[in-house]
């Protein structure tokens, strides 16, 4: 009670009488001990009150900015009746804060006025100067007289007169009066409690190098007594009046601290006095910036007796750790959650959760996912428990929305806690808007919007388009081809011009395509998202009432907003028809897509915001297919046994802009507005259906199918068109479908062709007929990838059908084929905002070995045909049999062989004879000659586009290949060719008559004639023979070059050397190849094969030879005749043997277009033998030119003639 009245005093001391500080001082040099100056250490810990967050209750308590100057000074407030004594005085903090606020607002000493104020000034003064300070002044020199007088004696005859320094009025103590537990009890006499007295005195006035030096004295004297509780109090005060020394002359001897300590816990077994010794120490410790001494000062009292001294204690060791002057922040953590543990226990729910807060800042976004799930659900329960209902919310979704290492029965408690108290609080506000739920994971850039119907199924032989649909990957590529398609036919619509405002038509919408604009939704047609879920837990998770959130704003005809209703975000059926999946299980660590619609019912504007559900777990484990019935089924699958209703929002980010300089120097994003479609008005809708449609084919099969046209929608359509990069695939048909009748047989066969019955005199010659290329829609002004469909009347009503015939070929390669159809359509009333619409189709089609169709064409030798007419040639076709049996194909029949051309024609087959079978088994080859004539002048110069077809059959029927489909087929192979572009003529008169001149040799060397070989395949197919039906087309473009109906395989390019100087500007006059001058002139040597001679009667033998040059050009050529012989070398000398050439060596003439012209020759022979013949050189050159067109004309074969001796 001493100490307490002393150090109040001090206080006033210290604050009240601050100016009269000089006469303590003069008042300390008297004595002897030294000199008593009082000091104000001041330091504060800022950084403390900063962290743990009391800074406002510190301020709360009153005290003013000087009373927190030093960490020993005490509240003045306190009194000892709110001293801590023991567990039977705690108070509540929630109480003392009551008190303390009452405190406050009591207002003292109103009615004083300033001569009051003065008076009192005046009072205290006097008092202190007057009669406190003269009598502590008196006390001290009192007690320094004994103090001096004890000094004088021998120190160790000091306890032996210990009684009569105590005086003689003292009566002995027995044992039992004297000690108790703690050691002995002195009576106030007793010298060595005045020597505490005057230690207590100097250390009132501040005189602390005697107070030191007194307590030191004390404590001996208490130890050697065993005055365990005397001697703690005595080295405390010791180790306090070191610490406060002006100028620091001893340091400050912790270990008296430590001693007193250990004797209050252990000896005393008075803890209070203990924690007020490691309070004092600790707070003496962090003045001197030793923070981790005073941490473990403070931990080494904790214990499991008193839960709030234990957590008061491990908070402020907390607190010592975070201001190291390097800063344990782990520790500061770990031991602010063992005091939060602490206080929780002691029933401090606010303190607890303030510490578990604090220690959540330094665990967040470390990755101990443990440490945070237990730090977040104990904030929780307590605020929770404090009823601050949105902390312990977000407190939860902390640990729910994290990858969470729990356990799955700790995932599902957090879960339970978790809706638990979600449902409190919603139950608070239920009118209010619904919240955020953090399960599932959405992934919003994953959100894909498809537009239309879903694709119907395939119903026996009948199979729906492929369309777009949800199920397809995106495929860069493909799209890109499908961009392609789409564009190639808006240029044909538009008269070759792409409009400036077309977009490509965009049925499914993804994080790839291109998002920029608002999308265009037809009314009454359903608008399907795709949202992906995934479960972070190991937890099942049940979502009931699943639907989307919207917002639309409708729109009247014109297009003008509608005023009187201008959002509208849920449960208006009228305007859109939401679809709700009654369940929709997630399991454990799933991820899963739920595909959810809206049906929109009026035009406007519509904003999907994002999905409305209700969360909840499931009792039990199950595991369905997670999709529940509809709304009107009330049975669900699953018990469920907590939900909570709430939503989340689609917030997708659009693409990083990259274009300016300002957007690649910062980061921006552009819109994506894949969400916020615009509701059009209403539009055809169009359906296509295959039947029949094969899977497999040969290499040129052909094969009929049927194609359905239906019209869904409410709107007629017309403009259907189909468009496809493999146009040689499939046709529609030509206008010449019809023409030609059907035959009986083919009928029975179901034959693909149209046939014509023949009689036996036709057989191996050939059948003319003659079509126009733009009879089955392909003209040179026209694309041949884009056809139109030929529907009846060029529209299709609303809920119409038509069903029209597609014939088809198998690709000329064999491998698995993907052919993609585009079809185009509009609607008859033009819509501004959708112009046209389309419908996608990709045919896988599996393609199998069938034929190999080589073929070649050369000059006749016989230069004249019946008619006389020159420029025959002879078609050499070579047919082999690739199949393997793979499909079941037993053999091939060559059924007929057919031309088409503009100038040339097959008139009959040369090497097969009427009664031969051109039938082909696995790996065996045909070879098939035909004799080519041309065309007459007349029907080549009709029309410049019409081809002449001419067919050679080896059956009884006859297919016209002039119809569909066969010409269909060929005009489609043609196609590529069409596409090529002219040869511009050239500026200079000079130039072009050397191009002109090279284009006339050229054409010599060209021939424009195609083959179509028909063949029949004959198949065993389930102990069933089915007979399959193709053919083969080559393309003869130059004589003596072979041509292949199959493709064949580009060789790479020869590497050839980089050369890095400029080469220089020479021209160099284009000529012709020698092969392209060899058949400038067209040469036949006519001789008898084998003449007789009397070598013995007449020694020289004479045969005439006649020498035909053909002009094979349309101009005019100069031809000379060299008879001479030029070849000196011994081989050639052998082979020609000793002939000669009488008569003019070398004749010169000049032959017309087209004209053959003859010369008479005779040859010379002196003996037997055989001779060649072959040895006249032949030059030629244009009329018109130089002679640097000059040529040796070369014979194709040796001209061998036999001359025998009768």
């Amino acid at each position: 009670m001493e100490l307490r009245v002393a150090i109040y005093l001090k206080l006033i001391l210290e604050h009240l009488i601050e100016p009269q500080m000089n006469r303590y001082q003069i008042l300390g040099e008297s004595y002897e001990d030294g000199p008593c100056t009082i000091t104000s250490n001041k330091n504060s810990d800022s950084n403390l009150l900063s962290l743990d967050g009391l800074d406002n209750e510190v301020k709360v308590d009153g005290l003013p900015n000087n009373f927190r100057a030093h960490p020993l000074q005490l509240d003045p407030s306190g009194d000892s009746s709110n001293s801590i004594d023991g567990p039977d005085h705690i108070k509540s903090a929630s109480s003392l804060h009551e008190t303390k606020k009452a405190n406050t607002g009591i207002t003292h000493g109103a009615c004083l006025t300033l001569t009051d104020h003065d008076r009192i000034r005046q009072f205290i003064q006097e008092f202190t100067f007057r009669g406190l300070l003269p009598h502590i002044e008196k006390t001290i020199r009192q007690l320094n007289d004994q103090l001096i007088s004890r000094k004088g004696l021998s120190r160790s005859l000091f306890s032996a007169t210990k009684k009569w320094f105590s005086g003689s009025k003292v009566p002995e103590k027995s044992i039992n009066e004297l000690k108790n537990t703690s050691g002995l009890l002195y009576p106030p006499e007793a010298p060595e409690l005045q020597i505490r007295k005057m230690a207590d005195l100097c250390f009132l006035v501040q005189h602390y190098d005697l107070a030191y030096s007194c307590y030191h004295t004390a404590k001996k004297d208490f130890l050697n007594d065993q005055a365990m509780l005397y001697a703690a109090g005595a080295l405390e005060m010791a180790a306090v009046s070191a610490f406060l020394q002006p100028g620091a002359p001893r340091p400050y001897p912790a270990h008296y601290m430590d001693t007193a300590i250990q004797t209050y816990r252990d000896i005393c077994k008075n803890m209070v006095l203990a924690e007020r010794c490691v309070l004092l120490s600790a707070e003496i410790l962090k003045s001197q910036s030793k923070y981790s001494e005073a941490a473990a000062l403070l931990i080494r009292l904790t214990s499991e007796d008193s839960d709030l001294r234990s957590a008061l204690l491990l908070e402020q060791a907390a607190h010592c750790f975070i201001n190291m002057k390097s800063p344990m922040v782990r520790k500061y953590a770990f031991h602010m959650i063992l005091a939060g543990h602490r206080f929780s226990k002691a029933g401090q729910k606010k303190h607890a959760l303030r510490c578990y807060c604090q220690a959540m800042q330094v665990y967040k976004g470390k990755g101990w996912s443990l440490a945070e799930d237990h730090i977040n659900f104990t904030i929780g329960r307590q605020s929770y428990t404090l009823r601050q209902l949105d902390n312990a919310v977000s407190a939860f979704r902390h640990i729910l929305i994290n990858e969470s290492k729990q356990s799955a029965a700790q995932q599902g408690a957090f879960l339970r806690e978790y809706l638990y108290v979600y449902k409190n609080v919603s139950q608070l506000s239920p009118d209010g808007p619904l919240p955020q739920l953090p399960l599932p994971y959405i992934n919003s850039s994953a959100t894909r919007v498809f537009f239309g119907h879903d694709r119907r199924p395939a119903d026996g032989e009948k199979q729906a388009a492929t369309h777009v649909s949800l199920d397809q990957e995106y495929d860069s590529e493909s799209s890109q081809q499908w961009r392609e398609l789409e564009e190639q036919v808006v240029a044909v619509v538009n008269r070759g011009v792409i409009p400036s405002n077309f977009h490509p038509t965009q049925y499914c919408l993804n994080s790839y395509s291109d998002n920029s604009r608002f999308p265009h939704a037809v009314v009454e047609e359903p608008i399907t998202v795709e949202v992906a879920f995934r479960n972070p837990l190991k937890v099942p998770l049940l979502l009931t009432d699943l639907s989307l959130l919207w917002k639309f704003q409708p729109k009247d005809v014109s297009g003008r907003d509608n005023e009187e209703v201008k959002e509208l975000v849920k449960g208006e059926s009228e305007m859109i028809g939401t679809e709700v999946i009654s369940e929709f299980l997630i399991n454990s660590e799933e991820s899963k897509v739920a595909r959810l619609k809206l049906f929109p019912h009026h035009i406007g504007e519509l904003h999907i915001l994002g999905v409305l559900y209700n969360l909840g777990t499931i009792q039990g484990s199950v595991t369905v297919d997670g999709i529940g019935a509809l709304p009107g089924c009330h049975t669900g699958k699953h018990s469920l046994s907590m939900s909570v209703r709430g939503r989340q929002d689609l917030e997708i980010q659009g693409p990083r802009l990259n274009n300016t300089k300002e957007e690649k120097t910062s980061i921006k994003y552009g819109p994506d507005r894949r969400l916020d479609p615009i509701i059009t008005e209403e539009m055809p809708l169009l359906e296509v259906f295959f039947i029949h449609f094969p899977t497999g084919l040969l290499c040129g099969e052909i094969r009929k199918a049927y194609v359905e046209f239906v019209n869904v929608s409410k709107c007629p359509l017309t403009g259907l068109k189909v468009v496809s990069k493999r146009p040689e695939f499939f046709t529609f048909g030509g206008n010449t479908a019809v023409l030609t009748p059907l035959s009986p047989s083919a009928s029975e066969n179901c034959s693909a062709y149209k046939t014509v019955v023949t009689d036996s005199t036709s057989v191996c010659t050939a059948l003319t007929s003659s079509a126009s290329s733009v009879d089955f829609g392909i003209g040179t002004g026209s694309q041949p990838e884009v056809i139109p469909v030929p529907l009846p009347d060029t529209v299709l009503l609303p809920g119409a059908s038509v069903q029209l015939p597609m014939w088809l070929r198998g690709p000329d390669e064999e491998g698995v084929h993907e052919i993609n159809f585009l079809f185009y359509y509009e609607s008859v009333k033009k819509q501004p905002k959708i112009r046209h619409r389309i419908l996608r189709h990709t045919a896988v089609i599996c393609t199998s070995r069938s034929l190999n169709v080589r073929a070649t064409v050369c000059r006749s030798n016989s230069l004249e045909d019946e008619e006389g007419r020159g420029g025959n040639m002879l078609v050499f076709v070579d047919v082999e049999n690739t199949n393997t049996s793979e499909a079941g194909v037993k053999e091939f029949h060559i059924v007929q062989v057919s031309s088409s051309s503009k100038h040339w024609k097959l008139q009959k087959s040369v090497n097969l004879s009427e009664n031969k079978d051109a039938k082909l088994a696995s790996r065996e080859k045909g070879k098939f000659c035909f004799k080519a004539i041309r065309c007459k002048e007349e029907v080549a110069s009709q029309s410049s586009e019409r081809y002449t077809f001419a067919d050679i059959i080896f059956g009884s029927e006859q297919i016209v290949s002039s119809a569909s489909p066969c010409a269909d087929f060929f005009y489609r192979s043609l196609s590529s060719e069409l596409k090529k572009p002219q040869a511009q003529s050239s500026v200079h008169t000079e130039k072009q008559s050397v191009e002109d001149a090279m284009r006339l040799i050229q054409k010599c060397n060209e021939v424009d004639l195609n083959i179509v070989v028909l063949w029949k395949a004959y198949v065993v197919e389930d102990s069933k023979q089915l007979i399959l039906e193709g053919q083969h087309h080559v393309v003869l473009r130059t004589i003596g070059k072979e041509a292949f109906s199959h493709p064949q395989k580009q060789e790479p390019p020869e590497m050839e050397l980089l050369k890095f100087f400029r080469p220089e500007n020479t021209t160099v006059s284009s000529r012709p190849s020698v092969e392209q001058l060899s058949n400038l002139i067209k040469t036949s040597l006519h001789y008898p094969e084998s003449f007789n001679h009397p070598f013995h009667q007449k020694s020289l033998c004479l045969v005439p030879v006649t020498l035909l040059l053909s002009n094979c050009s349309k101009a005019d050529v100069d031809v000379i005749v060299d008879l001479r012989h030029k070849t000196t070398s011994p081989e050639a000398l052998e082979i020609h043997g000793s002939f000669t050439w009488l008569g003019q060596t070398q004749y010169k003439l000049q032959l017309k277009s087209q004209e053959i012209h003859s010369l008479q020759l005779k040859a010379c022979f002196v003996h037997t033998g055989v001779y060649n013949l072959g040895t006249p050189r032949v030059f030629a050159k244009l009329s018109d030119q130089v002679t640097v067109f000059e040529t040796s004309q070369q014979n194709s074969m040796p001209a061998l003639i036999i001359i025998n001796n009768v």
